[in-house]
């Protein structure tokens, strides 16, 4: 038996320890978000994070997450509280026929969770591992980016009000 949070939730499976992530995800807890592409780690489709690090599920051996924590895109944001990232690719249009998003979204997370305020050669490198074959890197880039901006521009408001309210105080 193998333990380990999905999603915020404890779970647990009998699948072999070899099996890849990505099938007991989809195939034993029923999660259909994250997608097959290549089955070799090159593509991103199958991108969820590991303790907040993004990985390639494909290639992940459940037996590896043991005691760790798995976050999927359902576990990201919900379509009542949308993630800002998930808000960005709406608001920019980013997807064509959709099946690389959910990957893309995980990889562009856990940029932003580990570098909030990336540049643009920041997000190159950090996108570089996922496939669009619609090619849609410029408005996956422009959402990235736009997330950054807006999160720079609350966080700039926050420590302005702070300083109010520490000086009216």
């Amino acid at each position: 038996m193998i333990t380990f949070t999905l999603n915020g939730r404890e779970v647990t499976t009998d699948d072999d320890p070899s099996t890849p992530l990505l099938w007991v995800v989809r195939d034993t807890f029923k999660l259909k978000g994250s997608k097959f592409g290549c089955g070799a780690g090159l593509c991103g489709a199958c991108t969820m994070h590991l303790d907040g690090s993004a990985i390639r599920t494909c290639v992940t051996p459940v037996g590896a997450v043991a005691d760790k924590a798995v976050t999927t895109i359902e576990g990201l944001g919900t379509p009542e509280d949308l993630h800002p990232l998930q808000a960005a690719w709406h608001e920019h249009s980013v997807p064509q026929c959709g099946y690389c998003q959910s990957g893309q979204i995980m990889s562009a997370a856990a940029l932003l969770e580990n570098n909030p305020n990336p540049s643009e050669a920041d997000v190159d490198a950090a996108m570089a591992g996922n496939i669009c074959r619609c090619g849609c890197y410029p408005r996956i880039k422009k959402a990235i980016l736009s997330v950054s901006a807006d999160q720079l521009a609350y966080e700039v408001k926050a420590k302005a009000l702070n300083r109010a309210e520490e000086t009216n105080a």
